[in-house]
């Protein structure tokens, strides 16, 4: 038996992700750096881990309604209220998820039926292509261009709408190039939206990570557009807690509804004892947010100058955790330059491509590392820039 001509062709077709094959490369070398993966280097606080030790004590071992603890929903319609000025009723328009990422997935399943349309701005999460493809619909590719901060722009936005287009997934601020998008940039593009009657999924997972004065708005809470949005949060990035695999969708009640269908059957409920720390998190954990994203903020600033010093062209990103350098000046594609750098210098990054063909000559770096490992791997990266630039004459006359 052929177990591979059992398997789906769309799954067979997905490529594995870009990121985890640089990740699990940086682990077989015992002194690589890296500089891969989007995981806070923090711990989640300790009165996070205590609330979650607390309701284990307490013999907090059960399922909970499938949307989610009462306290832990009411939690969260409270801080979209507070911080975004968005009103979603805790009882039916919040979902408790397992992370970010079950949500996306969850929005794509329930608003898709084969081969409709979804607008994916590029460069783009690794997660929302494959997602879009598995949930049968067609991922159509909006390039973000770098001199324009790798922010959406509406007359690009309507040249890729068809008769068949759904939905737009947005993500801001963004993975992987920190863009953020002001209330000013949101006007057009939400023109554009209501125009063509399109859905949004707009996962603001680093909603809390902004910088240098500036602050997320939300997509959702313009007006007119709550209507037609599926607001995607978590706890991951803000909070420490990416192995807690928690998070949350907001939306208007029929979207909700059908997406707690998927959920009912395919996970039943986020775990009891994720929900207390969550709990926890949000109504108690913003001084340690707070704390975590002034030090991402130091470390963004150092990374960028160093490579703007290299000669390099970087963006100033203004959220995540992210810069998202090119590297073209060096005569290598992202690829070349991620797999030499890994074995040459030993440090990991993510080449600028797996997020899309309009991140090819660039790569992503994530500063959610010490400043102590930081300040190592950009000398590594300085010393393997100098040495491929000084090579690009003998290259160029050998390749005339």
């Amino acid at each position: 038996m052929n177990l591979e001509d059992k398997i789906s062709p769309i799954v067979r077709n997905i490529p594995p992700s870009g990121i985890r094959r640089f990740f699990d490369l940086a682990n077989s070398k015992p002194n690589a750096i890296s500089l891969g993966v989007g995981e806070p280097d923090f711990v989640t606080p300790w009165h996070v881990r205590e609330a979650s030790i607390d309701s284990l004590e307490k013999g907090m071992t059960s399922y909970t309604s499938n949307r989610g603890t009462p306290e832990l929903l009411e939690a969260i319609s409270v801080y979209l209220e507070k911080r975004f000025s968005i009103t979603y009723q805790a009882e039916s328009e919040i979902l408790v998820t397992f992370g970010a990422s079950e949500a996306i997935d969850l929005a794509l399943r329930t608003i898709l039926s084969p081969g409709e349309e979804v607008l994916t701005p590029e460069p783009c999460y690794v997660s929302y292509t494959p997602c879009i493809q598995l949930a049968g619909g067609v991922p159509v590719p909006v390039t973000t261009p770098a001199n324009r901060g790798f922010k959406l722009q509406a007359e690009d936005l309507e040249k890729a709408i068809t008769p068949k287009t759904k939905a737009i997934i947005l993500c801001y601020p963004n993975n992987p190039t920190g863009a953020i998008m002001t209330k000013r940039d949101w006007e057009p593009i939400i023109q554009v939206i209501k125009k063509h009657d399109l859905l949004v999924i707009s996962d603001e997972i680093y909603a809390e990570l902004t910088y240098g004065g500036r602050d997320h708005y939300s997509i959702a809470s313009f007006p007119e557009m709550k209507e037609r949005t599926i607001l995607i949060n978590g706890f991951s990035k803000a909070f420490a807690m990416t192995g807690w695999r928690i998070g949350y969708v907001a939306a208007p009640v029929p979207l909700l509804n059908g997406m707690l269908k998927i959920h009912q059957y395919t996970a039943l409920c986020a775990s009891i004892t994720s929900q207390a720390a969550a709990l926890e998190a949000l109504t108690n954990g913003m001084n340690e947010c707070r704390s975590m994203v002034a030090q991402y903020d130091r470390r963004r600033r150092l990374v960028v100058k160093a490579f703007q010093d290299m000669g390099l062209t970087c963006h100033d990103p203004h959220g995540a955790f992210y810069v998202f350098p090119s590297i073209q000046a060096t005569g290598l594609d992202s690829q070349t330059f991620a797999e030499q750098l890994l074995m040459e210098e030993e440090v990991a990054v993510v080449p600028g491509d797996v997020f899309g063909p309009s991140g090819a000559g660039h790569i992503r770096c994530s500063y959610a590392t010490s400043i102590e490992r930081l300040g190592e791997a950009l000398q590594r990266i300085e010393r393997f820039v100098k040495r491929k630039q000084s090579q690009l004459p003998l290259i160029k006359a050998q390749n005339q």
